[in-house]
């Protein structure tokens, strides 16, 4: 049955009106957010997604929603106690495909877009991954899945559970279901999948069907461990199986592909066959379907292109630029990159297309205001907003954004996003926060969005002005920029937030007696940096952050990040690992440092929070290590979010307002 009823007050992406209060941290937490837009071929809908918090379940739930442009009429399309998430749209617009685990696996479900209850299509053993995309014909469905793995199982039952780290992998693979005219609602009646690839060669990332239906394109690296992503290239599968066809050789990573109108072409991703770097660019190939010399086609392009698809007029994708990010289009035959959306500081997120690539849909904003759901022909971009996720926000007097710049101590042009109160007085001193972001290759921009993690908000109604530095290493700015902190990590990022910091006091807008920092995985890194090197802050929190690249190395389940922006190993070139080493100045620590930490983080393993935690208390400084247990690196479920963010509150009105 159809859930009609309204999501937002219908008006576009307009500011609410300013009252007295903030949204409390549960509040905060609870806010809808929209993202995912899908339009259906026929333009007739945009299916997108709405997540919110469940606090019963203990859970940010996303559910699928309909809107249609000529009406403006908005209604779920799913509910639950589960999430539903990658809708998409078969070739005739009448269904929508798209992934839950409503039984305890993920599984792919069909159902209207009118609505009606929707039917399951597969029962994986092991779920299926979150890929899916239907053939052109609309006749099947191809998704990526580990399949059945009677091995591990046997195994198991003979030994008990074990694992031989790096060698004990679960290959995703490629698999096909047939879509029936009616899909029977008993599941042992379900089709039966047929697998596309097999074996321990690579494992499946991101596909594409070719305009014909007879072949998929995939990314596949040699095993699924982040750190293989560099072996990633590019496969073909004949989908009846009788052939996989390896187009590229050299250096990755090369995935992403998306088939030419005429099916004689793929456009994917690439490192260009030079060595993988994460703070590198990548760029848009272009590859004979048949095998051949790659040709490179953004090469002039100054940051990494999201590549979304290829049409008869060119190749989209969309990219970061500074604190806004648009939508392009490069012509393959002559290279020219052309920008679609508009003005400058406009911030495009994801897009999807209708079959004529005449109309686009994404979410976005300009800023100061919140990210929606829009449509637009692409010919003059003008977006006509379908949600509306101010109005929950009306209520309310928010922080304004704004963006600011400064020089770094080399010279480097360093920019930001400053929050002030909304009747802030250029005639006052505010405390100061700095937000920093992860990554590094993060941004910060000026939309508004619901706080998560640190409670902005509510530290800028308390009285403070909040920083946000895209210090060197962020994305927008160009590989030169994003290569800034290679060798250079900590020490380069540090004078990046003290010359911001430094720059708002010049400007007699911060008192300077009352600065703290705080920030999230690399974020952490510098918030940890900033609590052992500096003495000008008062506070410090260090949320699951590196205290000690060698002891972050051989425990991160990513190690060529920090053989990449360190050149070395800790073997190799020790002095690096300690030169840019928050643990190397604790010496000189006297900020008082809350630690947060996922006890279950193997990207940033806790050993990093306890040796920051024992220096400290060694020297004295006040200090406090709060483990979120059951938690990866990020803190992902909103209770846990709530004490994150209420830890957090509690911290800095105790050392930057003396509460």
């Amino acid at each position: 049955m159809r859930l009609m009823f309204p999501l937002f007050a219908l008006s576009g992406a307009m500011a609410f009106a300013a009252a007295g209060t903030v949204p409390t941290i549960d509040e905060s937490l609870g806010m809808k957010a929209v993202s995912g837009a899908q339009i259906s071929p026929d333009g007739r809908y945009v299916a997108y997604l709405v997540q919110q918090a469940n606090w019963e379940e203990n859970d940010f739930l996303t559910q699928i929603w309909i809107a249609i442009p000529a009406t403006g009429e908005r209604y779920a399309l799913t509910s639950g106690k589960k999430s539903a998430a990658g809708p998409q749209w078969s070739p005739d617009s009448r269904r929508l495909a798209f992934t839950a685990d409503r039984d305890g696996k993920r599984q792919i479900y069909l159902i209207s877009p009118k609505g009606g209850e929707a039917v399951a299509l597969t029962k994986e053993e092991n779920g299926v991954g979150g890929a899916i995309a239907w053939s052109p014909d609309g006749g099947a469905i191809a998704y990526t899945a580990t399949g059945p793995d009677k091995a591990h199982k046997d195994r198991k039952e003979v030994y008990g559970d074990f694992e031989i780290v790096e060698h004990d992998y679960t290959m995703n693979h490629l698999w096909l279901v047939r879509v029936p005219a009616e899909v029977p609602s008993e599941a042992k009646q379900l089709p039966k999948a047929e697998a596309l690839t097999k074996g321990e060669e690579f494992t499946v990332n991101a596909f594409s069907w070719s305009p014909d239906g007879k072949r998929i394109a995939f990314g596949g690296s040699k095993d699924p461990d982040l750190s293989s992503g560099g072996t990633e290239t590019i496969y073909v599968v004949d989908v009846d199986g009788t052939k996989v066809r390896k187009l590229l050789e050299g250096n990755g990573p090369s995935g992403n592909p998306k088939w030419s109108p005429d099916g004689k072409e793929i456009a994917y991703t690439t490192s260009n066959g030079q060595e993988f770097f994460f703070y590198a660019n990548r760029y848009i190939a272009v590859i004979p379907a048949e095998g051949g010399t790659p040709r490179v086609i953004t090469k002039e392009f100054d940051e990494d292109p999201n590549l979304i698809d290829w049409a008869q007029d060119g190749i989209y994708f969309t990219a970061s630029q500074k604190t806004a990010a648009h939508l392009f289009r490069v012509d393959p035959s002559t290279r020219a990159v052309k920008r679609l959306s508009a003005p400058d500081a406009f911030h495009v997120a994801g897009a999807s297309f209708t079959k004529d690539h005449r109309t686009v849909a994404a979410s976005g904003a300009s800023p100061n205001r919140f990210a929606e759901i829009f449509v637009t022909p692409l010919t003059d971009f003008a977006p006509r907003y379908l949600t509306d996720v101010a109005a929950q926000y009306r209520d309310y007097k928010l922080a304004t954004r704004e963006v600011v710049q400064w020089k770094s101590r080399d010279g480097a042009t360093i920019e930001g996003i400053l929050l002030k109160p909304a009747d802030y007085d250029a005639a006052k001193k505010y405390p100061l926060l700095v937000v920093i972001h992860g990554g590094p290759t993060g941004v910060d921009t000026p939309l508004m969005a619901a706080d998560r993690t640190y409670p902005v908000e509510r530290f800028v109604a308390k009285g403070a002005l909040v920083l946000k530095p895209n210090y060197r290493g962020s994305a927008g700015y160009g590989e030169k920029f994003r290569a800034l902190n290679v060798r250079n990590l900590g020490v380069g990022d540090y004078d990046d937030v003290i010359t911001g910091v430094d720059a708002l006091i010049a400007r007699g807008m911060v008192d300077k007696d009352k600065v703290g920092a705080m920030g999230w995985s690399q974020g952490g890194y510098i918030s940890a940096f900033i609590t052992c090197y500096s003495d000008r802050f008062k506070a410090v929190s260090v949320g699951a952050g590196i205290s000690d690249w060698m002891t972050y190395y051989v425990n991160t389940d990513i190690h060529p990040f920090t053989r990449q922006y360190l050149k070395a190993t800790p073997w190799d070139d020790p002095e690096i690992y300690r030169k840019t080493s928050p643990i190397t100045y604790v010496s000189r620590a006297q900020t008082p440092t809350l630690i947060q930490h996922g006890d279950q983080d193997k990207r940033v393993p806790p050993p990093n929070a306890f040796e920051l935690h024992q220096a400290l208390k060694d020297r004295n400084v006040p200090v406090k290590l709060i483990l979120y247990k059951g938690f990866g690196h990020p803190i992902n479920k909103p209770k846990q979010q709530k004490a994150v963010m209420e830890h957090n509150y509690e911290w800095f009105s105790k050392y930057i307002w003396g509460e």
